[in-house]
């Protein structure tokens, strides 16, 4: 059984800046990242708000500059998936594929995956017109018309995204108001292949082989209408990645509870990113929250000797 001082959980930008720091504290370090290192990050397809970028970058090129600083460092990977965790006193046992790992310190950074609406016609037609992921299918729907449905940052930039490529974008949101950034907003409300629909919800997404239209209601006055569209693009939020977290973490629908230092309520266990619950789910607020959570990682450490 391999034994760590502390294992990262998870190779976006919490997991690899919580991952630096504590190599550089001089902290025997694994890594455990069942995919690309990235998260979310590399299916944005333009990062404008990142410090020290001011023109901008794409996600992959993100990913790729937070990865290159890890390789000079004695960093073991782990490419698995972590199927649970054991509570110990001082030493926590993680199941990583079929195999177990210990640990001092377990950090938990796995991020969050899209929320689904949870409408008729959803599930079946996932791959086949529903996407959750514009930069990875957004190229199959050139030259089409589209649906993207939501009101927060990542419609808002993913219907940007999609005006780029397709001939129609039809941004549907359930409330009059967005909730994006007003710069995504202008953006989008400028832009003569977005359509806006409001106060209007999804109540089934139809067709037989693929993706051929949605079935609309509006809130307000509870009419029914059928859009034609070749694809659905969904982006209403977000739900942590838990399904492996412990019953003896304190938790809630949004996430795991930690203090201001990204301690949760089992010693030696900390989290950070998108993975805790919070309000600013960001690439700079998940580098933050790495590197306090490394931080108080090493503390622990010190004090258990």
């Amino acid at each position: 059984m391999n034994s760590y001082d502390a294992v990262v959980i998870g190779g976006g930008p919490a997991g690899m800046t919580a991952a630096l720091y504590l190599l550089r504290a001089g902290v025997n370090v694994a890594l455990i990242e069942k995919l690309s290192p990235g998260g979310q990050v590399l299916m944005t397809s333009e990062i404008e708000n990142y410090p020290g970028f001011p023109k901008g970058l794409q996600g992959w090129e993100l990913a790729d500059k937070f990865a290159a600083h890890l390789e000079d460092y004695p960093l073991e990977r782990i490419n698995d998936e972590v199927r649970s965790i054991k509570v110990g006193d001082s030493v926590h046992t993680l199941t990583v594929g079929g195999e177990e790992v210990q640990a001092k310190v377990v950090l938990l950074a796995t991020g969050s995956r899209y929320r689904k609406l949870g409408v008729p016609g959803e599930e079946r037609l996932l791959g086949r017109g529903v996407s959750y992921c514009a930069l990875c299918d957004g190229n199959f729907f050139r030259d089409r018309d589209v649906a993207v449905i939501g009101g927060g940052n990542s419609a808002l930039e993913e219907a940007l995204y999609l005006a780029r490529l397709c001939s129609k974008v039809y941004l549907i949101h359930r409330r009059d108001e967005f909730r994006g950034q007003m710069v995504y907003q202008h953006k989008c409300f400028n832009n003569e292949k977005i359509e806006i629909l409001r106060s209007t919800v999804v109540d089934e997404i139809v067709g037989e082989e693929d993706v051929e239209s949605l079935s609309l209601r509006n809130v307000v006055s509870d009419e029914v209408s059928s859009l034609k569209v070749d694809g659905s693009f969904i982006f209403v939020g977000f739900e942590p990645i838990m399904d492996f977290v412990p019953e003896e973490i304190e938790k809630d629908r949004n996430g795991i509870i930690t203090d201001v230092e990204m301690r949760t309520n089992i010693p030696g266990i900390f989290a950070a990113g998108d993975i805790r619950s919070k309000m600013c789910r960001q690439v700079a607020s998940a580098v933050g929250d790495g590197a306090t959570a490394a931080n108080s990682a090493f503390t622990y450490l010190e004090q258990l000797g």
